[in-house]
């Protein structure tokens, strides 16, 4: 999938850390942010009051998060003014998102291409702040530090496609149109995930995880990923140009499910996705496993090595030629689940595509005994100390072959 270049999607973006005064409007009396002149330079402009259309986006710890359509007026405090200089400020209305921020959190605001302004807020110190940091290439400061996307710049990969994914943020591949020959066979129906998961792997027939499991890996799955998000988008056309209407008129109750319907859907196809695309690369390198086998307590890890005889067959303590690995396409605070799996294994490891997972949070699966595998293309976004620490996809099928 072709992911494009963040000029494509986005004029500039400023970042900051909030104090009181920017977060609090109790303590400060006003729901305002004062703006830079780099700012105005790169993407906001000094052409006179302006509503903007707006994105709340709120990054809780873990899952959680909340996003709000509103609007945000942009002005010079000092129009009336002509003998001082323009003071610009940004007036956002109050929302359950500004309402949840506090001082120290970090502030991005992204003006997209469609004018439409991204006000983005992720606790301090986070897994979201560190990944929303990475994708726009600005680390927030006491005041704006600011970039503009006007030159070309290198490609989004995987990685920035999740996190825009995360972010709500959504956008079709420009060569869309060429998968509907692929499709177009599935009529308007949702295949099996293992089904279209083995489509993706038909149709890209020069990738081999044997030469780079890794790099396979992604690739099976961002072209999933888009010839999913192709039939969705067919398929929700087809669903919404039907409308929702019964006998007592609107449909308010069916357009909830079907929208509700939707959203499930994309939340559990990748991890399903992740797995089948796992299991072809474990096959391919003639790796011995059993996937989903129950252990102690019903627990079932994702994938068991090597087989579920010899683990029944260890000691307590383990053995040597016993490993486990967990897949959770998004992990954030839910690596800790994996921890109850397969008492007999102290060292357990983690597969995950999360992006730039913040030093804490690995700091800790470090102190548990868990080992973060992570395919090599997304190590770009962490930190030098913890790249060194990583295990790539291929040095875990060294590990159990």
């Amino acid at each position: 999938m072709k992911y494009g270049q963040l000029r494509d999607h986005f004029r500039g973006v400023g970042a900051k850390r909030l104090t009181a005064v920017d977060a609090e409007p109790r303590s400060s009396n006003q729901h305002e942010i004062g703006t830079t002149k780099t700012m105005r330079q790169e993407f906001l402009g000094e052409d006179g009051k302006r509503e903007f259309p707006a994105v709340y986006i709120w990054l809780g710890q873990d899952q959680d998060g909340i996003t709000v359509n509103s609007t945000a007026t942009y002005y010079d405090a000092r129009e009336h003014q002509p003998d001082r200089a323009p003071e610009w400020r940004l007036y956002y209305p109050s929302n359950s998102v500004t309402e949840a921020m506090r001082a120290g959190d970090a502030l991005f605001l992204a003006l997209d291409t469609a004018e439409t302004l991204y006000f983005i807020v992720a606790p301090t110190r986070s897994t979201s702040e560190h990944q929303v940091s990475w994708l726009f290439g600005v680390e927030p400061g006491d005041t704006f530090e600011v970039r503009g996307f006007h030159d070309e710049g290198p490609d989004l990969d995987f990685a920035a496609h999740f996190i825009l994914d995360e972010l709500g943020i959504e956008f079709e591949d420009a060569d869309a149109q060429s998968l509907d020959t692929i499709i177009e066979p599935l009529g308007m129906r949702f295949p099996p995930t293992a089904a279209l998961s083995r489509l993706a792997r038909d149709t890209l027939p020069d990738v081999t995880p044997l030469d780079d499991p890794d790099e396979a890996l992604l690739a099976w799955l961002g072209h999933e990923e888009a010839l999913f998000r192709r039939l969705e988008r067919r398929i929700v056309s087809d669903r919404l140009e039907k409308g929702f209407v019964n006998s007592d008129g609107t449909d308010v109750d069916g357009f909830i499910k079907f929208s509700l319907s939707v959203q499930n859907r994309r939340k559990s196809r990748m991890g399903h996705s992740l797995e089948h695309h796992l299991e072809a690369v474990l096959v391919a390198h003639d790796v011995r496993y059993v996937r989903g086998a129950v252990t102690e307590h019903r627990q079932k890890p994702d994938f068991l090595f090597p087989s579920l005889e010899a683990y029944q067959a260890a000691p307590p303590e383990g053995a040597a030629d016993l490993a486990m690995l967990g897949a959770k396409s998004s992990c954030k605070d839910r690596w800790r689940q994996v921890l109850s799996e397969a008492k007999k294994i102290p060292h357990k490891h983690l597969l995950t595509l999360e992006p730039g997972i913040s030093r804490t949070q690995t700091a800790q699966m470090a102190q548990y005994k868990l080992q973060l595998v992570v395919p090599e293309p997304i190590h770009v976004t962490y930190g030098s100390a913890q790249r060194s620490w990583l295990w790539t996809l291929d040095d875990f099928i060294e590990l159990v072959s």
